[in-house]
């Protein structure tokens, strides 16, 4: 365990991050599977703005690979607008 109480302060604020890290990354791959299952194109196109602005953020905090959150965004657009 930590000796300092500036290390105890670092477990701390890393579990909290750790944490919120977590809650974003989880409710934007929600995000992606709903946009997936959409079958409305206003709807998709609506969701497709928020699902790309959370890649955007999740990828520029290094919580996921800016390639990845590309790739992501890349597969979402062309799903979009094969909708009908």
């Amino acid at each position: 365990m930590a000796n300092h109480k500036s290390a105890l302060k670092r477990v701390r604020a890393n579990e909290a991050k750790r944490l919120r890290n977590r809650y974003q990354h989880k409710t934007t791959r929600s995000m992606v599977r709903k946009l997936r299952d959409t079958d409305d194109k206003v709807t998709a196109t609506d969701l497709y703005k928020k699902v790309s602005s959370a890649l955007d953020k999740l990828a520029k905090r290094n919580i996921i690979h800016k390639n990845k959150a590309s790739n992501l965004k890349s597969k979402l657009a062309k799903l979009v607008n094969k909708i009908a």
